[in-house]
């Protein structure tokens, strides 16, 4: 082999190397911009580090069978499915359309929605940091393409944030709820 065939092999396996390092930083990197964006208030932004509509249809389900359940429970068993679905999918949307919204997600980050209360005090005229949940998220890769970050929410319920790969970058494309 060459001395130039070396060099080029070596700057092609520098560059692949760095690519991986790239990707498998990604989810992370994701979690940084959406905790930047939320904290300074840009929510506007938000859509570079969030897929709202795979988000939307990661919680429809979750919150459908949720409010499915308690008309059931209210009603009982023998309540007419199509009934209870249409119903459902009426109550559903606006709570959904909510969560899975620049806002929602800036309301579920700064800890409102998340986070158990603080015990300490400010001082008087001294504004509360907001909390963030993600900061001592469990993380970690499902596959080559799935990457989750799961908190416990106020009651020590797990919360899994899911994030997946387009191409070279990451965004927030689902959310698990407690169940």
């Amino acid at each position: 082999m060459t001395r130039k065939t070396k060099w080029l092999l070596g700057g092609i396996s520098l560059l692949l190397v760095a690519l991986l390092g790239y990707v498998a930083a990604g989810p992370y990197l994701a979690i940084n911009g959406i905790r930047n964006v939320v904290e300074n208030g840009e929510y506007g932004e938000l859509p570079r580090f969030v897929d709202f509509e795979k988000l939307r249809e990661s919680v429809s389900p979750q919150i459908q069978q949720r409010i499915a359940g308690g008309i059931i429970g209210h009603m009982g068993a023998g309540t007419a499915s199509d009934v209870v679905s249409g119903v459902t999918s009426v109550i559903s949307e606006p709570a959904i359309n909510a969560m899975a919204s620049p806002i929602g997600i800036a309301t579920l980050l700064r800890g409102s929605a998340l986070a158990k209360q603080l015990t300490g005090k400010t001082a008087p005229g001294e504004r509360s940091k907001a909390i963030d949940p993600l900061k001592d998220a469990r993380t970690g890769f499902e596959s080559a393409s799935m990457f989750t970050a799961t908190v416990d929410n106020a009651e020590g319920q797990p919360v899994v944030f899911e994030f997946t790969r387009s191409g070279l970058s990451w965004k927030l494309t689902g959310l698990r709820l407690p169940e």
